[in-house]
């Protein structure tokens, strides 16, 4: 056999329209997802609850991505939600809530779907906890854990008011949880999750474009007759509370949060430490007054004997 026919497409000269090097990927967020991505802009998703259909392409797209290993997949006979949470292996959850049942016996109901993750706080409750310096803030304005610097302390978990970091068992037990991509945002590549949503239920973008294209979706749907639409973590709205500031990545919900799993006002706690220390020296004082005047009283008592 001719040797020249063995040769692989690589090796081949290049001819018109022939390309032997990798596509130029590099800014392809602005034609994907129609955002240039620069250092010191703040970034983020808008999940629109409305029009996502439940695939969970995004759940595969993060796994394939991050090369997350597979979970123990089951359904529980309860829902035909598969994935179950966020975990440290299941870094994005599409939450199923099926409304069905309504005790009449026609059947009638519906499905709500929500492709839940991190949400890259403003005011991140991890990033306050961490002793070590692991959890930063990025030049994209998310919230990203370093793995080799964690020591695995967990204070992150609880501090957490999502409760969306945990720590992987057997694993080197360090804390994990979505990145928003930083390494696809640092050569200018949209989120693998946003980029495989079908639907553009997920849509990337920068955060003021985000928080304007949301307000004008959720006039829209509200035109169209879903008057309990509301956005969940923008800035003044349910989500945003409790010191949170506001949420990097938010959402379009149609249900109170409880029902997607979410917290009606979530809050840090650090916004407990002043409060708790205050009911403390207050019980420490009022224990203190009490014991005073017992053994006062004791002594007294005994002075009359």
């Amino acid at each position: 056999m001719n040797a020249d026919v063995r040769r692989i497409a690589s090796d081949q000269p290049a001819g018109p329209r022939y390309r032997t090097g990798p596509p130029e990927l590099r800014g392809e967020a602005v034609l994907t997802a129609g955002t240039r991505i620069e250092p010191g802009t703040d970034y983020g998703f808008f999940t629109d609850t409305t029009v996502c259909i439940g695939c969970k392409a995004c759940e595969a797209a993060c796994k394939e991505w991050n090369q997350l290993p597979m979970d123990a997949f089951g359904l529980k006979g309860t829902s035909y939600d598969n994935s179950g949470e966020l975990s440290a292996t299941t870094w994005r959850h599409v939450a199923f809530v099926e409304e069905f049942g309504g005790g009449n016996g026609s059947g009638a109901g519906r499905w709500l779907f929500m492709s839940d993750v991190c949400k890259h706080c403003e005011q991140a409750g991890c990033l306050e906890a961490c002793p070590t310096g692991a959890i930063v803030r990025t030049e994209f304005g998310s919230v990203l854990i370093q793995e080799d610097v964690c020591n695995g302390c967990r204070y992150c978990v609880p501090s957490c008011p999502f409760g969306v970091i945990t720590v992987a068992e057997g694993q080197g037990g360090t804390a994990h949880k979505c990145t928003l991509c930083y390494d696809r945002l640092k050569v200018g590549l949209e989120p693998a999750c946003a980029k495989a949503c079908p639907t553009d239920s997920i849509q990337f973008g920068a955060l003021a474009d985000l928080r304007e294209r949301a307000e004008r979706r959720l006039q829209e749907v509200r035109e169209r007759g879903e008057a309990r639409a509301y956005l969940y973590g923008v800035p003044g709205g349910p989500g945003a509370t409790g010191g949170v500031g506001s949420l990097h990545c938010f959402f379009l919900l149609t249900e109170r949060p409880e029902v997607y799993n979410l917290p009606a006002a979530p809050e840090l706690p650090s916004r407990r430490v002043v409060p708790a220390f205050l009911a403390t020296a207050a019980a420490a004082a009022f224990w203190g007054v009490t014991t005073a005047a017992l053994i006062r009283g004791s002594r007294q008592a005994r002075r009359e004997r």
